[in-house]
């Protein structure tokens, strides 16, 4: 009894984590695919929560805003075009006398103009082209955000609904317990009416009805809870129940133990995350480097004006073209600190890749362990069952016969109860060390 009251305050602690994770929180749907009442697959949960899930939705948004940040960049082999106008009076205007001529005016009054101007980039050291290799690796590390984003929502959709197919099992175990137990009780009230059992009998009995009792209750509560995750993570009100349909076949899974660290560590989002952030920083340091140099471009104007000597007030057509050259000399050293800062981050970056591959060798090892685990309890618990269920019959003969009392058989009765939960725990347990070995090993769990 101690054991299964440990275990569902587990589940119930497991609930309240899961409903805390930043990735599970979602917002109601409209257009829900499921309604109160309803049964729901694996496959349809999974599927249902990596395509409407919010943080999904966020990620794929951000993909967008990737993309749009290349063509940012792009934009740097393109040249500014712009139109300009101006209109100005001036007053009072200068003048000079000239014998025989007069006087002549410098400018006109009125003076008004208009032009395009372009700019032109001709070569930058490199600068704006690696600045669109930045962008489209921060586009491979968003993409690789939402594989991953969507993988650990698989993974708590796959928990979520064990979790819900163990428990609606124990309910019924826990009801079938509680008929059995009334049915004895009342056997026993009969016989206390003949005087051919006694008031311990019946307390006892009672006390056992109240013990399962209370279990069922911490298990439904645990039911509640979980179907609070399912509908965080679905989008459905908050008062939607739906049932998982039970799948306990244990899918085989198998991968030679020798490749499993290296297996994982090519397959894994979070190293070829860590590995594009390496990228990045090496990236970042040439695109710092690059301020160093000078940049060689093209600028053009043309357009009319007034102002022009002799006819001042006539619209003439102008322009001007040449070539620029901007050279750096002295920044207050920002360029070179922001060199080294960028030479941190790569050392950094490298050294994060590493946290990240001990951390899934060591993830692939416990899961690996835990399955083998969970297969030989599964064995374990079998045969339990089955001699809880032999001990049982034969409780039934003896008590027939008058060898045993009711509370024996009763003890009989709760140790099958027991046996079923934990096979029935060890199994659950199996199927999830499966997924959470593929979790480890990078396989796409959606």
């Amino acid at each position: 009894m101690r054991y299964l009251l440990n275990m569902v305050m587990t589940i119930i602690f497991a609930a309240i984590v899961f409903a805390h994770i930043s990735p599970l929180k979602a917002q109601n749907t409209s257009g829900s695919p499921l309604q109160t009442g309803d049964s729901i697959t694996l496959d349809k949960y999974i599927s249902a929560v990596v395509e409407n899930h919010p943080a999904v939705k966020e990620a794929e948004e951000a993909l967008n805003a990737a993309g749009m940040r290349i063509r940012l960049a792009q934009s740097g082999f393109l040249p500014n075009l712009d139109l300009s106008a101006s209109y100005s009076h001036i007053g009072p205007v200068s003048s000079i006398d000239i014998p025989v001529f007069g006087s002549i005016q410098l400018y006109p009054e009125n003076n008004y103009s208009a032009a395009v101007n372009l700019k032109q980039s001709i070569y930058d050291f490199g600068r704006t082209s690696k600045e669109v290799a930045f962008q489209k690796e921060s586009r491979n590390m968003v993409s690789i955000s939402l594989d991953e984003a969507r993988q650990k929502l698989s993974m708590a959709a796959i928990t979520n609904y064990f979790t819900l197919v163990y428990l609606q099992q124990a309910v019924a175990i826990k009801n079938e317990q509680l008929k059995t137990l009334q049915e004895h009780l009342d056997f026993i009230n009969k016989k206390n009416e003949t005087g051919s059992s006694t008031k311990y009998e019946i307390l006892t009995t009672e006390v056992k009805i109240s013990a399962v009792q209370s279990q069922l209750t911490d298990i439904e509560i645990a039911v509640s809870n979980q179907h609070a995750v399912m509908n965080s993570l679905l989008g459905l009100p908050e008062n939607t129940a739906c049932a998982v349909k039970p799948d306990l076949n244990i899918k085989e899974y198998t991968v030679n133990p020798d490749s499993m660290v290296a297996f994982a560590l090519n397959r894994r989002n979070e190293m070829r995350n860590a590995s594009e952030k390496i990228t990045l920083a090496e990236l970042h340091y040439k695109i710092e480097r690059t301020k160093y140099y000078p940049v060689i471009s093209l600028y053009a104007s043309g357009g009319g004006k007034n102002g022009y000597i002799p006819d001042m007030n006539k619209w003439t057509f102008n322009y001007v073209a040449g070539v620029g050259l901007n050279i750096p000399l002295f920044d207050g050293s920002r360029t070179l600190n922001n060199i080294k800062l960028a030479g941190s981050s790569i050392t950094t970056s490298r050294l994060d890749k590493e946290i990240q591959g001990r951390a899934i060798a060591g993830e692939v090892i416990e899961n690996k362990n835990n399955l083998a685990a969970s297969n030989r309890k599964i064995s374990q618990f079998e045969m339990q069952l089955k001699q809880a269920e032999q001990a049982y019959s034969l409780a039934q003969i003896n008590y027939a016969a008058g060898a045993i009392t009711n509370l024996d058989l009763l003890d009989a009765s709760t140790q099958v109860a027991e046996s079923r939960l934990l096979l029935l725990k060890a199994r659950i347990d199996g199927i999830m060390n499966v997924y959470k070995l593929k979790y480890a090993l990078g396989d796409k769990l959606y």
